[in-house]
């Protein structure tokens, strides 16, 4: 991590993402599409997403969560930035010169070869069929469903660990320390995702979060009682519920929202920890 004297009192307690081991500035071009940002509103034209608008202008880095080269080695040219997402990304090379972004893994380098494979070593970066990972690795952008691509366990410094295996199921433990099965075909990648202090970032300033699209958040207390359920009173007052609420109504703050009839849920073995 950075950390900034306090020569403001923005700067005071501020700390910033050490981007040193970076190798490269500008994102590759090909690799590269605008995407049109709803800021938070509908087709409709109407806010249904609050807190979002504004920020600076982003190119989308094109991210291969996938397999779509099998059993090709591909040479790792490049550490990058990626504005889209709390991970750094990785530039990889095939042998043809067609180039991919991946999620970089903690501890990637550049020249380091990787491969996707049913089954390859287990060196970091390595995606590979978890029915051929060993009980205790940590894996990471895990498919949920086989050649459905990466969508679970892809932020910053995030990992779930192979617990055992079921038949044709894999159980893991997420990083939520929920223990879930998934279908052995899946593919996962080997290591722990890049990036791990993110967790320290300290933002610092209010033009830091304008600059990332998120708007002001007001507190339901500091309205009216037209505006929010817990708002309205003299002065500073509780909320004057037994629960806290949306300003829709509805339960807020530790309710569990999950569907019980989620076709899902036969596939979770332990709920994560509170």
């Amino acid at each position: 991590m950075k950390t900034y004297k306090p020569t403001t009192s923005a700067r005071r307690g501020m700390s910033g993402i050490d981007f040193s081991q970076l190798t490269k500035k500008r994102p590759e071009k090909s690799l590269l599409k605008y995407v049109r940002r709803d800021v938070g509103r509908g087709s409709s034209g109407r806010i249904t997403v609050r807190h979002k608008g504004g920020g600076v202008k982003q190119m989308y880095r094109i991210i291969e969560f996938s397999q779509t080269k099998i059993d090709s080695p591909a040479k790792v040219t490049a550490l990058e930035y990626d504005p889209n997402r709390t991970a750094f990304i990785a530039l990889i090379e095939y042998a043809d010169k067609k180039m991919q972004y991946i999620i970089a893994p903690q501890g990637l380098k550049v020249g380091d070869e990787i491969v996707f494979s049913g089954i390859a070593s287990l060196n970091v970066g390595n995606r590979i069929k978890l029915k051929n990972i060993p009980v205790g690795t940590a894996v990471y952008n895990i498919e949920l469903e086989p050649s459905k691509g990466g969508k679970v366990v892809r932020s910053a410094g995030s990992s779930a660990q192979v617990l055992a295996y079921d038949g044709d199921y894999v159980s893991l433990k997420m990083p939520s320390t929920e223990i879930r099965k998934f279908l052995g075909d899946c593919f996962a990648t080997i290591g722990v995702v890049s990036n791990p202090e993110n967790r320290f970032y300290r933002v610092g300033k209010a033009g830091k979060s304008r600059h990332k699209g998120i708007r002001p958040t007001v507190r339901g207390s500091a309205m009216n009682p037209v505006d929010h359920p817990h708002g309205g009173g003299e002065g500073r007052q509780p909320i004057g519920l037994k629960h806290p609420k949306t300003p829709w109504g509805k339960p807020a703050l530790g309710v569990k929202t999950r569907n019980n009839k989620a076709m899902s849920n036969k596939l979770i073995i332990s709920r994560r920890k509170k």
